[in-house]
C-alpha cells in the first residue's frame, strides 16, 4: 500500500507514519529526515539544503522530486511505503509518478501545531520560531492546494489530528479499510 501523510509541522505525521508502517508492514519515509541528512553533508548541496530549511523555506520542486524518486526506486519501497512531507506543492503532486493509494490529511489548527512543537523534548536546528512560522505559512499557501488535487482524484482521507494518538490511528485504519 502506498500512503502519503500530509499535515502542518507538528500535526503528528511521523508518529502516525511509524505506527502505520509497523501495522501495514511497509517502510516509513520522511522527506524532512532525508533533507536533514543531506544538510549534514559538507557539500554545496548539503549547505544549500541546510540554509533553505533553517530559513523555513521549501526545497525547490525539481530537487524534491529528484530526491524522493531516487529513494522510492530502492527495492525496499517496491511493495509500498508511508511517505511523510511530500508532496508539498501542486507541481510535486502532479509530477509524482510513483502512484499512491491514499493521502491522509492530519488536520490540526496552527495553534495546536505550535503548542505541540513547543512541547517537544528535543528541538531540531530547523525548528526556530521564525522557521516554524514560515513553514506554517507556506503550508497554507502551497500545500493546501495539494489537498484539493487529491480530493478530486478521490484519494484524500481527512482525519481530525487533534484527537489522542490512539484515536487518530484507529480512524486512519478505519478509513483505509483496515482492522485496528
Amino acid at each position: 500500500m502506498k500512503i502519503i501523510l500530509i499535515g502542518i509541522q507538528g500535526s503528528g505525521k511521523s508518529t502516525q507514519g511509524n505506527l502505520l508502517a509497523e501495522k501495514l508492514n511497509v517502510p516509513y519515509l520522511s522527506t524532512g529526515h532525508i533533507f536533514r541528512e543531506i544538510a549534514k553533508e559538507k557539500t554545496p548541496a548539503g549547505r544549500y539544503i541546510k540554509e533553505t530549511m533553517n530559513a523555513g523555506y521549501l526545497i525547490p520542486d525539481e530537487k524534491t522530486l529528484e530526491v524522493v524518486s531516487e529513494y522510492l526506486s530502492r527495492p525496499e519501497y517496491e511493495k509500498g511505503y508511508i511517505l511523510d512531507g511530500f508532496p508539498r506543492t501542486s507541481t510535486q503532486a502532479e509530477s509524482f509518478a510513483n502512484g499512491v493509494n491514499k493521502v491522509i490529511y492530519l488536520k490540526v489548527s496552527d495553534q495546536e501545531a505550535l503548542k505541540r512543537i513547543a512541547g517537544r523534548k528535543e528541538s531540531r536546528e530547523d525548528e526556530t520560531p521564525h522557521a516554524i512560522q514560515k513553514r506554517i505559512e507556506l503550508f497554507h499557501r502551497f500545500t493546501e492546494p495539494v489537498l484539493g488535487y487529491y480530493r478530486v482524484k478521490g484519494e484524500l482521507v481527512e482525519v481530525d489530528g487533534e484527537q489522542t494518538i490512539e484515536n487518530i490511528f484507529k480512524e486512519i485504519l478505519s478509513k483505509l479499510g483496515q482492522a485496528a
